[in-house]
């Protein structure tokens, strides 16, 4: 009877174990950087420099580095708002939605700047 016991205990123990690393491996070991940050809208300037592709605010005149710059293809040096997850540590921004603000195209010699 105290054996039955005994090996009744420790399989319990086993098996609660076993949940237990079940239930916590089933969450990410790590989350997504842009996935964290809040989702923002900014307006600001396309600005594109050589082959790399940076965000100009208008607040505040800081530039972004754009982490998915396939988003913005075809809006370089246009006056846009983004929707974007910013990371503010990196200085970047994954960039989720872009629409055109009125005044569209910036003159190429502020792209340039």
């Amino acid at each position: 009877m105290k054996m039955l016991f005994m090996v009744t205990l420790a399989l319990a123990v086993i098996l609660s174990m076993t949940a237990f690393a079940q239930y916590s491996s089933k969450e990410p070991a790590q989350k997504d950087q842009a996935a964290q940050a809040p989702l923002k809208s900014v307006d600001g300037t396309v600005k594109v420099d050589g082959d790399k592709i940076t965000f100009v605010a208008d607040k505040d005149q800081k530039s972004w580095a754009v982490e998915n710059p396939e988003a913005l293809k075809g809006h370089e040096g246009h006056h846009v708002q983004v929707k974007a997850h910013v990371d503010v540590d990196k200085g970047s921004i994954h960039i989720m939605e872009v629409k055109m603000l009125k005044g569209g195209e910036t003159k190429k010699e502020e792209m340039k700047k």
